[in-house]
């Protein structure tokens, strides 16, 4: 998943968590840390050998928090699967063009409606995706020329890969 820290946006992966030990990497560092939640929001955490304390203020959203430590306080968001899925489909649905037609999330091709070369219409769909359990259509923005198609049903697909190019 992505933390944003203010500017900053790092990929965070837990390694293991065994009790209070846990293993994280972030961005493609490894740390191992003892975490206890000492109060209600305030854990106190060590790392080799070095003690911090931090209070983690929950915004309304649940994804969003306020990070206190003795002497910062900074803004962190929590950017899951289904945070960033939402969001890039929003940032598809307010751009204009459109020369592509991708997933933002891995998964499956489940139907093409369209052929190489076939001419289609603004809104209509060109191929449904299967991701997280749910199907869904891509339909184009405007009307064009399907390019070319780069997958066939079935085909598992990763995130941003190009599925249909549109001229």
């Amino acid at each position: 998943m992505e933390i944003h820290i203010g500017d900053r946006i790092a990929n965070v992966e837990l390694v293991s968590k065994d009790d209070n030990k846990v293993v994280i990497k972030i961005d493609e560092k490894t740390y191992e840390l003892d975490v206890v939640m000492a109060e209600n929001g305030i854990c106190s955490i060590l790392h080799d050998g070095k003690s911090f304390t931090a209070e983690l203020k929950r915004a309304e959203n649940g994804k969003k928090y306020t990070v206190n430590t003795a002497f910062n306080t900074f803004p962190v968001e929590i950017v899951d699967t289904q945070a960033k899925y939402l969001r890039n489909r929003r940032k598809d649905e307010t751009d204009e063009s459109q020369d592509r037609i991708y997933s933002p999330m891995p998964g499956k091709v489940v139907k093409i409606l369209v052929d190489k070369g076939t001419e289609v219409e603004a809104g209509q769909p060109v191929i449904v995706i299967e991701a997280m359990k749910m199907q869904s259509e891509y339909k184009v923005k405007k009307t064009c020329t399907i390019k070319d198609i780069l997958v066939k049903e079935g085909d598992a697909i990763n995130s941003d890969q190009t599925l249909i190019t549109l001229n």
